[in-house]
């Protein structure tokens, strides 16, 4: 440099700034022109940027010395030329870390130094797996085995994982000495990246394994056989421990987690341990009553329905739902509704107008006359 700015001048301080205000100013300033930042660039602007912080380092270094700032004070860049200044090489009593504390954590971000040697190396365990398996209700109920097919990465038989043909290993990376990332030093800067050579492996493969490129693992698609437990739900996962993809350097495989799905059933809809049908019933059924044969889970059986049972009925059948521990097997509820007939020829609408007649005589529709007394209630009210 062949003109010395001011000192003062260059951090952008006053001539009082104390030593936090100083170490702020140098902060702000190094961040900006520290010529890593600047190191892609090409020609006069990254020159610019480093000669701006030999220039900075070089004034930080002699203000935040109380012995050399007093004799720059009072003489001026003659009183600390002749102590031999180091310029962005400054090396008397300069201790970096006391501006920046820890480098990694200030510098970590911008320069890609995310951790410490060999991170990149450790082994990582293979990745979950999910498989949706539908059922039937039935085979859900009762359990049942079943044969799915998965295709996932698992580790290459014929390198054993390792990415080297068979026969051959990788060798170390002379550029990092199997570390996975190396170090530049920038002035007072060391900076950690990953290895250009090996790309954070530590390690090269010089002559690949044919059957997985070098990649140490390779794609299949087995066959397995899952056990379903009787009663499992919608919803519920089955966990295969270590039937996911392989991990890499020996690491364990990870899970197949099976997400079971129930098909629609064309009779039953279960909650729980309930099943839900609906029963339909003539009028003759359900005004006199009597048994009608119904399918379960378990077979046929009878379901009673009492006289004069109304349309929207529910019916319990105890312990005919899906079975659970002892006490706790579910019940089926059949809901009736009466169907209406249809398709009447007038003979058969004569019998229903008869019919009707003699029903007007006394009080056989009970829930029918008590919302019209509701009826008529409201218009009285409303006028």
């Amino acid at each position: 440099m062949a003109k010395k700015t001011d000192y003062y001048e260059t951090l952008g301080v006053s001539r009082n700034a104390d030593e936090n205000e100083l170490k702020k100013a140098y902060r702000k300033l190094a961040m900006k022109y520290h010529p890593d930042k600047h190191h892609s660039a090409q020609g006069k602007s990254a020159k610019d940027a480093e000669e701006k912080f030999k220039e900075i380092s070089e004034a930080y270094e002699v203000l935040s010395d109380p012995n050399k700032r007093a004799a720059y004070n009072q003489f001026g860049h003659a009183g600390v030329d002749a102590a031999g200044m180091g310029g962005a090489q400054g090396a008397h009593g300069f201790n970096f870390n006391d501006v920046f504390g820890d480098i990694g954590d200030v510098f970590g971000n911008i320069f890609g130094n995310r951790g410490g040697p060999q991170q990149s190396q450790r082994a990582q365990r293979g990745a979950d797996l999910r498989y949706t398996l539908e059922l039937d209700l039935e085979s859900a109920i009762h359990g049942t085995t079943v044969q799915i097919r998965i295709p996932r990465l698992v580790t290459c038989k014929s390198c054993q994982g390792s990415g080297a043909r068979k026969g051959t290993k990788p060798v170390i990376c002379k550029t990092c000495e199997g570390q996975g990332q190396v170090r530049i030093q920038q002035g007072f800067f060391t900076i950690q990246q990953t290895c250009p050579e090996c790309h954070g492996e530590g390690r090269i493969i010089t002559d690949p394994c044919p059957e997985c490129r070098g990649q140490g693992q390779i794609q299949e698609t087995k066959t397995l056989s899952v056990k379903i437990p009787a009663g499992i739900d919608e919803g519920n996962r089955i966990r295969l421990t270590g039937e996911g993809e392989a991990g890499s350097r020996g690491a364990p495989a990870g899970d197949l987690y099976v997400q079971i799905h129930l098909k629609p059933h064309p009779l039953f809809k279960r909650e729980g341990n309930h099943l839900y049908c609906d029963v339909p019933i003539n009028l003759t059924l359900a005004l006199l009553g009597g048994d009608i044969q119904i399918p379960t889970l378990t077979g046929v059986v009878n379901l009673h329905i009492p006289p004069e049972t109304q349309s929207g009925k529910v019916l319990r059948l105890r312990g005919k739902g899906v079975p659970g521990r002892p006490g706790a097997t579910g019940d089926l509820l059949c809901r009736v509704f009466v169907e209406t007939p249809v398709n009447l020829n007038k003979a058969q609408k004569e019998l229903v107008i008869a019919l009707e007649k003699e029903l007007q005589n006394g009080n056989h529709y009970p829930k029918a006359r008590s919302w019209f007394e509701s009826v008529r209630k409201f218009f009285i009210k409303q006028n």
